[in-house]
């Protein structure tokens, strides 16, 4: 896995190159259950295969999740967001962006990407059902052009689902 430039957007300091050099050789030998790396030659930009945790909602379930290392890694968190179609769930809107506290607000450096993945199948595997967010239509008109998740003033107020 290279990072040329022309592959990044903004080209990542050395801490974040090591970090994720070492993260990635980690999800090579022991990656989280229920979830695969499709390498690419591009070290900022992982896409993840996240596979529904059995007995659960999402049993048989596949999504992919796009995670967007910035150049600051670990310092700052990367943006996670699921791809098209984003799995009906009360905390993920319909674009793939993701309300949850540790890609924000409850980030910290020493947290991995194996952690963010886990922290969303468990956010995944304990919801009762499936359906958008209530205010999903609202979000997604003032959600426009592409913009980033991390732009969000996200309220964390409901962690029964």
């Amino acid at each position: 896995m290279t990072t040329s430039s022309a592959s990044t957007r903004k080209g990542l300091t050395k801490i974040a190159t090591n970090r994720l050099q070492k993260e990635f050789m980690e999800w090579q030998t022991n990656p989280p259950a229920g979830f695969k790396h499709r390498v690419s030659d591009n070290l900022q930009r992982w896409i993840i295969e996240v596979n529904g945790a059995p007995g659960t909602l999402y049993a048989n379930e596949t999504y992919q999740l796009q995670v967007e290392f910035p150049e600051h890694y670990p310092m700052e968190a990367p943006q996670v967001i699921f791809q098209h179609p984003a799995p009906l769930h009360p905390h993920i809107y319909s674009n793939g962006h993701i309300c949850l506290d540790v890609l924000y607000d409850s980030w910290s450096p020493a947290m991995r990407l194996s952690s963010i993945c886990l922290s969303i199948l468990s956010m995944l595997s304990s919801s009762a059902v499936k359906q958008k967010p209530k205010d999903n239509d609202h979000y997604l008109k003032n959600c426009k052009n592409g913009r980033s998740p991390k732009e969000t003033r996200w309220r964390f107020h409901d962690d029964k689902v």
